[in-house]
């Protein structure tokens, strides 16, 4: 992985602090939650202490045993319905209507109350409707032999009243009052039967003042004319439960204790709810803007879900059944809260037993919405999302820049030390080499190592001319001095060791002559006067001759280019041309293939030699061309490793270069020779 990618990971460490501060305003919107929460048991807990003074607003059955499935609840209705057998004009939210199971079906039950009456509706399901007729008997409760709806009412301890509903015909419906005083019509009470598909719909209006504290009902399906076919299904049976309806007593007094933003619910001992004022406040403003995306998912990602806000609404049956409401009607205080990740809306709820002569009589429950909570939620995410996606872009863009940067440099510095070390001189000045960073001490160091090696390596161009001068007089003495001791009269071995030392000395002097060769080459190239040839012809005669002196060789020569007008000496590039193939022959077996080949490229001319032997070294690639380097192994005398240094005089002296590669299975060496214009030019700027 590269420095830049480097860098730009770490840059990724910067998305730490945005963790960091997400943590911090969810620990303080957590705080904040639970101190709104402890504030609203405070004054929840002093509610419950005033309406303890209120006993009689708490409705109760004598005895204390209520059973919340016997009683009826009345709902406030904002308009007054028309009585047409129909609930779809009452002002009631869906989920109003209570449901019991009947003979034949479900029946759902409503009742209502606007001004001084009460509404009630029934919607009953019935197979077989039967209708009371004129020659039916009505005794006790009614006609015994049709299908009816009785609301029982009762003031205990008082004896109970009833009111039948029963219809000879869908239509207005006269209701009869059956009492202490006997059985009768009651024409203050307005009624409807109206028929629909698998059953019947009762509506009726019914003056208050008719009806007691206590209310039930029952449904009465008659499918034949015999007693025995009577089926019912009833609330409180004959027994009825309080009917329970909001007090306007308590709504007062509440209306007077809820602060604003607050919605206050009080309850009875079942859960029925009697008093409900005041609102949670609004669901706060989202965020407009391409930050609101960003704050939605940070949001979601922040919060625990909670249930949601609409389970807060007052219960649309007018029974509270909350857990955090049951609790406190078993006594306990009790808290919750409500959260929509969607909308971002979030209730904070309370719930405090009201309490009389030390039983639980109702609950009061309080909700408040966290809008300043949320508000301050919202502008801290909004600001921390703008603040960390400028902070995040800023530091990547720097850390990517820094590292394009530190790589460049390190990048200059690597190309130059490859450049001094391919080039003709080690002594390159490398750059950084000023700076007082890292950098700028590995430049100063790869300098001095350079540097170190530079004059290693002038002292091994030197020596070999070095040693030929200070070898050739001390050699030449010897040489004589084996010259004399042939004119004396020598026996036996005498004769043998002296003919031994004038081999030896004249294999020393082969020696120190291609030692001195390479300078001789330098000498040569100064002086030499340029001419211009083609140097197609010298290449073809010269390869004709390699075959004859390398016969258990194949050699190749193939040609390209038209043009092969070269400047400079035949004789010296013949000579180059005589080290490659030498070196060639030397490192192939009996019978390979050595080809020469004369191409052209926008260098100039590149001439090559390509023997299939042994691939070089990685390591001996860029010293192969230096003084006295070889990579042959033993210890053969003929080859000081200079042999590939006069080669690269050569080339360098025409304004070439040459290289050496492993390709096809072996090794190429390639010549690349500028054409005689680009070459007489270049010496013309010179």
């Amino acid at each position: 992985m590269n420095l830049k990618r480097q860098l730009l990971l770490v840059s990724l460490l910067t998305l730490v602090l945005p963790w960091a501060g997400c943590e911090f305003i969810r620990e303080t919107e957590s705080a904040l939650r639970q101190s709104q929460q402890q504030m609203l048991s405070g004054t929840a807990s002093a509610v419950a202490e005033s309406l303890e003074r209120y006993p009689e607003e708490f409705p109760a059955r004598p005895g204390g045993n209520d059973t919340p499935a016997d009683q009826l609840y009345g709902h406030r209705l904002d308009t007054e319905p028309l009585i047409d057998g129909y609930v779809n004009d009452w002002s009631l939210p869906p989920g109003s209507l209570r449901q019991i199971r009947g003979a034949d079906g479900p029946i759902r039950v409503a009742v209502g109350l606007h001004g001084r009456y009460v509404y009630f509706y029934a919607a009953v399901t019935d197979n077989d409707v039967v209708y009371a007729s004129s020659s039916t008997v009505a005794i006790d409760d009614g006609p015994v032999y049709a299908d009816r709806v009785v609301l029982i009412s009762a003031n205990p301890p008082m004896a109970s009243e009833s009111l039948i509903f029963s219809a000879e015909a869908p239509g207005p419906v006269i209701a009869y009052l059956r009492g202490s005083f006997g059985f009768a019509p009651e024409p203050a009470v307005l009624a409807r039967w109206q028929d629909v598909a698998g059953g019947y719909q009762v509506e009726a209006r019914i003056p208050a003042n008719l009806l007691g504290t206590h209310l039930g009902m029952n449904v009465i399906n008659t499918s034949s004319e015999h007693e025995a076919g009577v089926r019912s299904a009833s609330f409180a049976g004959q027994v009825p439960g309080p009917f329970v309806t909001t007090s306007p007593d308590l709504t007062l007094l509440a209306e007077k204790l809820v602060q604003p933003g607050t919605r206050m619910l009080i309850t009875d001992r079942s859960g029925w709810r009697i008093a409900a004022v005041g609102s949670p406040g609004t669901a706060p403003q989202p965020v407009q803007g391409a930050v609101s995306n960003w704050l939605r998912i940070a949001y979601k990602a922040l919060v625990e879900p909670g249930t949601e806000p609409a389970f807060a609404e007052p219960d649309p049956s007018g029974r509270e059944r909350q857990p955090y409401i049951a609790a406190a009607l078993d006594g306990r205080s009790s808290e919750s809260w409500f959260r929509s990740l969607d909308s971002g809306r979030a209730i904070v709820a309370v719930a405090e037993p009201v309490t009389g002569d030390g039983n639980t009589i109702g609950a009061v429950v309080l909700q408040q919405g966290t809008d300043a909570i949320l508000s301050l939620r919202n502008e801290g995410l909004a600001r921390l999302m703008n603040f960390t996606l400028i902070a995040t872009v800023l530091v990547a863009a720097a850390l990517l820049g820094y590292a394009t940067w530190l790589s460049r440099r390190i990048r200059r510095l690597s190309l130059a030390a490859e450049e001094a070390l391919e080039g003709p001189g080690l002594r390159a000045a490398l750059p950084s080499a000023e700076s007082g960073d890292e950098v700028g001490d590995l430049s100063r160091s790869f300098s001095y190592v350079l540097g170190q090696l530079a004059d290693y390596n002038d002292y091994l161009r030197s020596l070999a001319s070095k040693l030929s001068h200070e070898l050739r007089t001390p050699l030449a003495i010897v040489t004589s001095s084996l010259e004399n001791l042939e004119h004396e009269a020598l026996e036996g071995a005498s004769a043998d060791y002296t003919a031994r030392a004038k081999d030896g000395a004249n294999r020393l002097r082969r020696i120190l002559n291609a030692m001195s060769e390479a300078s001789r080459v330098e000498e040569i190239m100064e002086h030499a006067e340029p001419e211009q040839f083609e140097l197609r012809h010298v290449l073809s005669s010269t390869v004709e001759a390699y075959k004859d002196v390398y016969s258990d060789r194949r050699i190749e020569f193939e040609c390209t280019p038209a043009t092969t007008t070269v400047s400079g000496s035949a004789e010296l590039l013949i000579q180059m041309l005589d080290k490659l193939v030498d070196n060639a022959a030397d490192f192939s077996s009996e019978g390979d293939l050595i080809r020469i080949g004369l191409e052209s490229s926008d260098a100039g001319l590149v001439l090559s030699v390509h023997n299939p032997g042994p691939p070089l070294p990685e390591r001996m690639r860029s010293q192969l061309f230096d003084s006295m380097v070889s990579v042959r192994a033993g210890g053969n005398d003929k080859h000081l490793g200079l042999g590939l240094y006069v080669a690269k005089l050569i080339a360098e002296g025409h304004g070439g270069r040459i290289t050496a590669e492993n390709a096809d299975g072996g090794v190429r060496f390639s010549v690349v020779l500028p054409l005689a214009d680009a070459k007489l030019a270049q010496v013309g700027r010179e």
